[in-house]
């Protein structure tokens, strides 16, 4: 039998309490979690409402904050302007099929150094170290490689969507706007340039 969901209670006081072990945990607990692949769920003790994504971004915070930051300014501002915008939804869904890919070739390497050097941690940290130190350079280039084709793809998916909603409410009349307003407005902006 699958063991329920590990649940975790925030009090007003700022305080996290893990009902299984019956202990005060705090956010570096919360991450060792994360880390072990532990399922868990925070609530907010008074109200049940669920603080699980709020308890992650700021783990996330702190460790970009930490020294070693994984988002530059501009990934995080770019973000930013992606809430609010008709593409939020499916941003989303396509950052995380990118992590999701990222992980499974990340699997698969470590699967294979443990088939072929055993379950022994420390030389397989000290073989990702290596490994990372030669091919570092080939992966950057690989997943480089990989990111611009998923950007060249969104940006098709982008386009594909603008012409359907053309063609879609291209038969709709709305007050002071014409469909080939915007297409002038774009000519005239590129004739001044």
């Amino acid at each position: 039998m699958a063991e329920p969901v590990r649940l975790i209670k925030k009090y007003p006081n700022r305080r996290l309490y893990d009902t299984r072990t019956s202990a005060y945990i705090t956010l570096v607990d919360v991450k060792d979690l994360v880390l072990k692949h532990e399922e868990f769920q925070v609530v907010d003790a008074k109200s049940g409402e669920d603080l699980t994504r709020s308890i992650l971004l700021q783990i996330i915070l702190e460790e970009e904050a930490a020294g070693a930051p994984m988002f530059s300014s501009d990934v995080l501002a770019q973000m930013i302007r992606f809430y609010g915008n008709a593409m939020q939804g499916m941003m989303g869904k396509y950052l995380e099929n990118n992590v999701q890919a990222f992980t499974d070739v990340q699997k698969k390497l470590q699967d294979q150094a443990r088939n072929l050097y055993g379950e022994n941690p420390v030389i397989n940290k000290e073989l990702w170290s290596q490994f990372l130190t030669f091919h570092g350079p080939a992966m950057q280039s690989m997943m480089g490689a990989y990111v611009d084709q998923s950007s060249k793809m969104f940006q098709q998916m982008q386009e594909s969507m603008q012409e359907q909603t053309r063609k879609l409410m291209g038969g709709f009349t709305f007050p002071a706007f014409s469909p080939n307003a915007a297409d002038k407005t774009t000519e005239k902006t590129t004739d001044k340039k």
